[in-house]
Order: structure tokens, then C-alpha cells, then sequence
């Protein structure tokens, strides 16, 4: 009687030597795949067959990490992805004075320019060099899709191209824009929205606030509007606007006295803020000395401020 046998298991041929089973023959093989035993133990290949199957590799296993490990940060705040910086020509289509020193100025361009409430954008008016604006609404809240309104200060005690700029501007000067710029612009969420403007800074919260109105109906908001001469205050409009919408909190605050009308608060802007909470969000605009303080304030009891600086004499 011949020592080895031939057995076929899955169409495969596999050789039995004699005294092997059938199982153990096919376990050598790697036909099959052992089971482990009622004692734990598995049952292995015979010692001679080992080395048939040194060549395969033992299978990978992936621990997943554990919960705690991939939860983020309480207080994570994800970036918002930047908007990409976009270049339009247009021309100026409309001027209309505001008040005794301000001017609104709506530019048409070409294509409507993706920003956000409160962003900046860089303007060349054709013969003078780039200043930095940001887009808002009329007054009356009013804007077309590819419309850039903005507010100009035509100051000539101060330094700048505001009054120049309303001195030779007229319909049909050509413009160049390009933005958007500034890290001011609004944010839908958070505690209470406390905004704060001096003098033409009005254009970006004026932009925020009627967007914040829409989108979140329901925050409060607390607006603090200044202005040196009470005859600058030119917003009012919108200011009836806001009120009608909902908006209690608004005041207006001047630094003179004289014509001052009986709603309007005397003394500096600064004083007239509300008692920050760590959960406001401020967003302040207008000259350095007055969106410094606000951003040390804000600072002093941890809510969260986004400047916007306006440029001397705009």
C-alpha cells in the first residue's frame, strides 16, 4: 500500500500522508481555517507543513481612537473660509448729500462683488489713489446686486480724500474695485450684537445690522452711534428703520453741545457703551481713537471685538 494518497478539497488536489486525516491534511494546506477547540486550543497543521505557509502575512487590525480623543475644544472656533479677492470696474451713477459734511456715492459696476456685511473693499477713483471703503446701503436700506454705495465725509479741517473725492466727483467717473479686505465684516451667532459707529463708520454697521435683522430676527441688538457736530448724525433713516424692526437699544451721542437735539446724548461715544458681557460680540468702526478704546473695553471683560477702521478724513 502506498504511504501518500491523493485527496481533492475545493477542486484542489491535496496529498495525505498515511495516518493523516482528511482535516488535518487540508489544515496543512490552508485549504481551510482552523477553529479553536472547546479547551481554547486551535488546531494547528501538522509540524511538517509549517513552512508552507510562512509567506503569509498576519492580518492588519485598526484601533479606532477613543471618543474623548476626537471631541474638539469647548470654546473651537472653525475659520470661515476666505473669500477670494475679486477685481470689477464700474461708475459712479449717483451722489446725493446726507447732511452738511456727508456725501452717499454709488458706484455701478460691471458684475456683482461677493462680500459679506461689513467687509472693506480697496476703491481707485480714476485720478486719485486707492482708499480703502466699505460697501453699505442707502439710508433708506435700498442697494441693487451691483451697486457699491458708500459714505463719504467731506471734512476740510481734516487730512484725506473725502473732500476732495465730493469736490470733483460727478456721474460717470470711472472706478476700479477690488476686495474684499478687512476682517470686520458680520457673523451670524453669539450673544447679544453690540455694534458701535463714529461718524461715516455707520456705512459697515449699517450693512450689519440690516443683514442681522433678516438672518437672526430674533438677537439682540445694542447700536451706539456718534458723530462730533449733531448735524452729522445723517443716518437717522435707518435709525427709524431699526427701530421699526425691532431694535430698542439705539443712541446716538455728540460731542457738541450746541444744536444738539434733546435724544441726543452729550459727551464721548465711549461712555455711552453698555456694560460688556463675555458673551457679546462687538463690531466697531470709525477712527483709531475710537476703535481702540472700544477694543480695550471689550478686552477688559473677555467679548469678542471686530474692528473696522475708517480712514482719517473719509
Amino acid at each position: 500500500m502506498s504511504a501518500r494518497c491523493s485527496l481533492v478539497v475545493n477542486g484542489k488536489s491535496v496529498r495525505v500522508s498515511t495516518g493523516d486525516t482528511p482535516l488535518e491534511a487540508a489544515l496543512a494546506d490552508g485549504m481551510i481555517a482552523a477553529t479553536p477547540g472547546a479547551g481554547g486550543q486551535g488546531i494547528g497543521p501538522a509540524p511538517r507543513r509549517a513552512q508552507t505557509r510562512a509567506h503569509r502575512g498576519e492580518a492588519i487590525k485598526l484601533a479606532l481612537p477613543r471618543a474623548a480623543a476626537i471631541e474638539p475644544p469647548a470654546r473651537l472656533v472653525l475659520p470661515s473660509r476666505p473669500t477670494a479677492v475679486q477685481k470689477r470696474t464700474g461708475t459712479v451713477t449717483e451722489i446725493t448729500a446726507l447732511g452738511s459734511h456727508t456725501f452717499q456715492v454709488v458706484v455701478t459696476i460691471t458684475r456683482r462683488l461677493a462680500l459679506e456685511p461689513g467687509h472693506g473693499v480697496d476703491v481707485t477713483f480714476e485720478n486719485f489713489a486707492p482708499v480703502t471703503l466699505s460697501p453699505t446701503l442707502r439710508v433708506d436700506g435700498s442697494a441693487e446686486l451691483n451697486e457699491l454705495v458708500f459714505h463719504l465725509r467731506q471734512d476740510r479741517d481734516g487730512f484725506g480724500l473725502g473732500h476732495e473725492l465730493v469736490d470733483a466727483l460727478a456721474c460717470d467717473h470711472p472706478v476700479k474695485v477690488k476686495g474684499p479686505v478687512g476682517r470686520g465684516y458680520y457673523r451670524a451667532g453669539g450673544g447679544r450684537l453690540v455694534l458701535v459707529a463714529s461718524e461715516t463708520g455707520f456705512a459697515p454697521i449699517w450693512s450689519i445690522a440690516h443683514a442681522a435683522r433678516y438672518i437672526e430676527p430674533a438677537r439682540e441688538i445694542i447700536l451706539v452711534v456718534g458723530a462730533r457736530n449733531p448735524l452729522d448724525l445723517y443716518m437717522r433713516p435707518a435709525l427709524d428703520w431699526l427701530r421699526a424692526t425691532g431694535v430698542t437699544r439705539i443712541v446716538t451721542v455728540s460731542d457738541r453741545a450746541r444744536q444738539r437735539p434733546p435724544e441726543v446724548r452729550p459727551g464721548p461715544l465711549t461712555a455711552h457703551l453698555p456694560s460688556l458681557r463675555s458673551t457679546d460680540v462687538v463690531h466697531v468702526a470709525g477712527d483709531a481713537s475710537t476703535v481702540g478704546a472700544v477694543e480695550v473695553l471689550a478686552a477688559t471683560t473677555g467679548a469678542r471685538c471686530h474692528p473696522i477702521l475708517i480712514d482719517a478724513g473719509i
